[in-house]
């Protein structure tokens, strides 16, 4: 059961310079993502595919392979994840190496834990999915979102739903940006990263922060700081029981 971890990497960031090495407390953010996959011991092999030396430099020093550089095409800002991932399938297919399974983990996911890529991949592996990924739920219901006209007025965009209380509204979710469980058969046919048979991993709002901006990474770099203050004193408490 073969499996191969990518982590997308380009060197071109327009909102956040040089983001996917950007240092992260201390270390370079993609580091944080290197670490997990190899931690894991899920993976044949944890590769980072990039056009960008410096880059693949950083990615080696972590311990992970880049075996071949990404092409121009798949280095532009309209390029997919999914161009990616065929394209790191199509030079491995190349060179005598298939996978049965990949996981696509980002580059700016320092939350990212090794025991949740293993509850993806039993989630994955046991119901038989064609991917995996983790979720979040919205602190607030989209139903009762809204939206601002050219002139500044706000309107609701589901005025249906005016009147209904926030907890009678369906609970709605969104990807939380960190990793991709696919099996590559039905990759290769659809070149998707989910449809209708995915599934999701559910995570905590202390697991997930997307990073667009500075003040997104200022929060990302709290909630670790959280996170790892957490641990040492569940580690205590533990102890002590």
């Amino acid at each position: 059961m073969s499996k191969l971890a990518i982590i997308p990497a380009r060197g071109g960031s327009k909102r956040i310079p040089r983001k996917n090495i950007k240092l992260f407390l201390g270390k370079p953010i993609i580091s944080y993502s290197i670490e997990a996959a190899i931690a894991s011991g899920l993976f044949d092999e944890v590769m980072v595919s990039t056009d960008d030396e410096e880059i693949a430099e950083i990615a080696r020093s972590h311990g992970a392979k880049v075996p071949f550089m990404r092409s121009n095409k798949n280095a532009d800002d309209f390029a997919t994840t999914s161009d990616v991932i065929h394209e790191v399938l199509q030079h491995y297919k190349i060179i005598g190496n298939s996978f049965e399974f990949v996981c696509c983990i980002y580059p700016t996911a320092p939350l990212i834990s090794t025991a949740n890529l293993k509850k993806a991949f039993n989630i994955l592996e046991a119901k038989g999915y064609m991917s995996v990924f983790p979720a979040i739920n919205f602190s607030y219901p989209i139903w009762r979102s809204l939206k601002m006209e050219p002139d500044g007025r706000v309107l609701m965009n589901w005025p249906e739903y005016e009147k209904t209380r926030s907890q009678d509204l369906p609970t709605a979710y969104h990807d939380a940006g960190q990793f991709y469980w696919l099996c590559v058969d039905n990759f290769m046919k659809e070149q998707k990263l989910f449809g209708a048979n995915s599934g999701v991993l559910l995570l905590s709002e202390i697991e997930v922060q997307d990073i667009d901006n500075i003040e997104d990474w200022i929060l990302a770099e709290l909630k670790m700081q959280i996170r790892n203050k957490g641990d040492v004193s569940d580690l205590e408490i533990s102890n002590k029981q």
